[in-house]
This record gives C-alpha cells, sequence and structure tokens, in this order.
C-alpha cells in the first residue's frame, strides 16, 4: 500500500508539470504557424481566352484555395474580373501592352486581397517579338506586404532580349522586401535566360519542390505529342527566406490552353525580413 501511495503522490506531482510542458509545446506550434504566412500563388497562359471561357478557368482553379494568380496572353475588359467572380477574388489589375501588339495578349493580376501601387514595365530588345511586359502590384496578405509581378517573355539567350531587360531595368531595381514573379518565360530551367534571372537573387520554386522538370511540359497542352519543355515559372527573393512548400504543374484532363496552368504555395517567415 505504502508503493501505492508513493506512485499515486508522484502521479499528482507530474501530472501538472506535464500539462504544463504540453500547454507550452502547442503554445510554440501554433506561435510558430503564426510567424509562417503561407502564400498560394498560380500562373496561366490562357491564349487569349479562345478554348475556355474565364468561368471555365474559374471553376479549375476552385480547388486551390488560391490568394493571387498572373496571367498572361489575356483579354482585355472584364476578362479577369469575371474569374474573380467564380473565385471569390475581388481585386484585379489589367495591364494595357498587349504582347507583340496582338489582340487580346494582356498581363493581369488577380487577388484576394487590395492591390496597389500597379504599373507596367515594356520590354523591348533582341530578335524576337517586341513589344513584351511584366505587370506589377503590391498587396497585404495576412500581415505581410509582397509585391507581385505577372510576365509574358520571348526565348533569349539571357544576354540580349527580353530576360535581361526584366533583370536590367525590373528586378534589379525592386525595393520590396518580398515580391514573386509569374509568367511564361518561354524559356526552360536551364536556359541562361533563366540563369539571368536567378542571378539576381531569385529562386525558382521547382527548386524546392525537388521535381525534376526535365521530362515535364507546361506546352502544348493541346498537343500532348510534342513536349515544348516547362517554360511557365514561379520565382520569389532569396532575401526573404521564402521557402515552396506545395505546388505543381495542372495537369488537366481536359486543356483550357496550349499552357498548362501552374502553382505554388510559398512560406514567408514573418520576421525574417526587418
Amino acid at each position: 500500500m505504502k508503493k501505492i501511495d508513493k506512485m499515486v503522490a508522484l502521479a499528482k506531482l507530474f501530472i501538472p508539470i506535464l500539462t504544463i510542458l504540453c500547454t507550452l509545446g502547442d503554445h510554440h506550434v501554433a506561435q510558430a504557424a503564426e510567424e509562417t504566412v503561407h502564400v498560394r500563388v498560380a500562373s496561366y497562359n490562357v491564349e487569349f481566352g479562345k478554348n475556355a471561357s474565364p468561368e471555365e478557368i474559374g471553376e479549375m482553379f476552385k480547388p486551390y484555395r488560391l490568394d493571387i494568380i498572373g496571367f498572361c496572353e489575356a483579354p482585355g475588359g472584364d476578362w479577369t474580373n469575371r474569374v474573380g467572380k467564380i473565385l471569390g477574388m475581388k481585386h484585379t489589375y489589367v495591364g494595357e501592352i498587349s504582347s507583340a501588339h496582338h489582340k487580346d495578349k494582356y498581363k493581369t493580376i488577380l487577388s484576394r486581397t487590395p492591390l496597389k501601387a500597379t504599373q507596367e514595365y515594356s520590354l523591348n530588345g533582341g530578335k524576337s517579338w517586341n513589344p513584351a511586359s511584366a505587370v506589377r502590384a503590391v498587396t497585404t496578405l495576412r500581415g505581410i506586404t509582397i509585391a507581385f509581378y505577372s510576365l509574358h517573355i520571348s526565348s533569349s539567350d539571357g544576354k540580349i532580349g527580353h530576360a535581361d531587360q526584366l533583370v536590367k531595368n525590373v528586378l534589379s531595381k525592386e525595393k520590396s522586401k518580398r515580391f514573386i514573379v509569374v509568367g511564361d518565360f518561354n524559356n526552360q530551367p536551364s536556359d541562361p535566360a533563366i540563369d539571368a534571372v536567378l542571378d539576381t537573387g531569385m529562386r525558382i520554386t521547382w527548386k524546392d519542390l525537388d521535381l525534376n522538370v526535365t521530362q515535364l511540359n507546361t506546352y502544348n497542352a493541346l498537343k500532348p505529342e510534342y513536349n515544348g519543355g516547362v517554360i511557365d515559372h514561379i520565382f520569389y527573393n532569396t532575401a526573404s527566406s521564402g521557402k515552396t512548400t506545395d505546388g505543381s504543374i495542372i495537369e488537366l484532363e481536359k486543356p483550357l490552353s496550349d499552357h498548362k496552368p501552374i502553382w505554388a504555395e510559398i512560406a514567408f517567415p514573418i520576421d525574417a525580413v526587418p
């Protein structure tokens, strides 16, 4: 009986201590979650909307619970807003420069949170089509501010062309603590043009996901026999201390464009950037 009494006494002593430790553990887990903001983004070249309505594209994106989307080769007018109505995303910015001056090849941004400081950068150069452009907007998501770019540029060697203009005239001058760049780059991850972007302190989400994209493609979704490689990408600046925690090329049974949509979830530590 004495041994049992001692065990009961010890249990009474340690149970409150264990309860406190468990509570502290839960607090630290919750605190860690609060100190990291997960941002879900997507990019889609919609080929001027000829293969699907904006409502169909909105329905396709619903399962991904996105915060912000960058479109390229998108129609002007209320097209992006119509996608937003399906997704419950009310804030849009539509650029005014149509790629190569073709009809309905604008770059647009659709966001769940308000957009400010909207701007479009014209990109000209190289021997390919002109003009290209990138649209930019700033938004605040769950306590952190992010600059977001959506672009459409031509392929190049990274020294002369749209990627070079993007690096020299846009990305190298970006002052935001956290920024994301998405779009149709018309270059694969191993190309010099992508190296030029990475050299500005950007990181491509495929790398974080440990995804071997050499045997995959984002173009041409309408011609499965043709592998145009992965030419649509999502980047974030490394100074943000962000990390991609999820993402993929979205494979659709019925393609809605000649490109495949892509998405990523990027986790940004709140206090990592002063």
